[in-house]
């Protein structure tokens, strides 16, 4: 079994987007007495519900705790690694997570989950992909999986956990698949326009992006955000840096379309913030971009609405 902590859930960041959007963007208007939020139903209590167990057993393989993390499996709970071996019971999952954490003392798991199907009131289908950073050696820290949850006894638990392991391109080939953002590109929303400049840095090694945002009053702000290839962790990454001091980094994968990157940092005001962020291309000239799963500090914010952000016209 290659020795990593790919285990349980994934963690994908997009940086390609202004700090400005990950850090705010809370609710336009409070909610008013007659208009209380819905109920949730069944289904959406139950997603909820995983997705904090999922968090939670994120922060136990991160404190090296083995016994927490096999705790979230049933008695009977497997777990299918990407080399196809399989484990079975707590017990064995528990030894897994020992020599794991003894093979790999400074590794550091984040999470996403793309999707949780439910299926009953019972059993959930959740479908992710998780990061681990620095990797192994010779192992890219990045892999697919499907967990099976079951309720038992008023606790959803794992059943089944099966990894894929995700292959990495070379920096070459993911970084070329940036050549397309390259330009000049803008967007208007709610009177507010924001104008972005895509070029080339250091030989082609990196694409700084500088944007500065103009809001109706015409109060402006600007940042820079620089993407690269890390070769330590073997993946794209990206590093924020807002006018308030804020600064964050990206880790970034490539999806059908578009990618995907899980964003962390901090506001010039130290507190921290995280945010899951989308890109998918259109063409040439429009991409769609949203930012999910965004919390500052210990407050969670709504999901953005997907916008469309479009290259400017060659100036004539």
């Amino acid at each position: 079994m290659r020795q990593n902590l790919r285990i349980i859930c994934l963690a994908f960041l997009w940086g390609i987007t202004p700090c400005t959007w990950i850090y705010s963007q809370p609710p336009s208007t409070a909610p008013s007495a007659a208009k209380a939020p819905a109920a949730k139903t069944a289904a959406e209590a139950i997603v909820e519900t995983i997705r904090k167990e999922v968090a939670a057993s994120v922060v136990a393989v991160n404190k090296r705790d083995a016994k927490a993390v096999a705790a979230f499996w049933t008695k009977e709970g497997e777990y299918i690694d990407e080399t196809g071996q399989t484990f079975i019971g707590r017990d064995a999952i528990e030894k897994i997570y020992i020599e794991l954490f003894a093979a790999q003392p400074d590794a550091k798991l984040q999470l996403v989950t793309d999707s949780v199907r439910v299926l009953s009131d019972s059993v959930a289908i959740e479908d992710g992909q998780a990061v681990v950073e620095p990797a192994w050696a010779g192992a890219s820290g990045i892999s697919k999986y499907t967990a099976v949850h079951v309720k038992v006894d008023g606790k959803w638990l794992l059943a089944s956990v099966r990894e894929t392991l995700v292959d990495t391109s070379s920096p070459s080939d993911d970084l070329n698949d940036l050549e397309w953002l390259i330009g000049d590109w803008t967007l208007e929303e709610n009177g507010a326009r924001t104008d972005s400049k895509c070029r080339w840095i250091v030989n082609k090694k990196f694409v700084e992006r500088s944007y500065t945002t103009t809001q109706i009053g015409g109060t402006m702000t600007s940042g820079l955000q620089i993407i690269g290839w890390n070769s330590q962790a073997n993946h794209v990454q990206s590093w924020n840096f807002s006018a308030d001091g804020g600064h964050a980094i990206g880790i970034w994968s490539a999806t059908e379309g578009g990618w995907l990157a899980k964003v962390s940092g901090t506001t010039g005001e130290s507190v921290s913030t995280t945010a899951v962020n989308v890109l998918k291309r259109l063409d040439s000239n429009a991409y769609v971009w949203q930012s999910t799963d965004r919390t500052i500090g210990d407050v969670r914010l709504p999901d953005t609405d997907e916008v469309v952000i479009r290259r400017k016209p060659a100036a004539k």
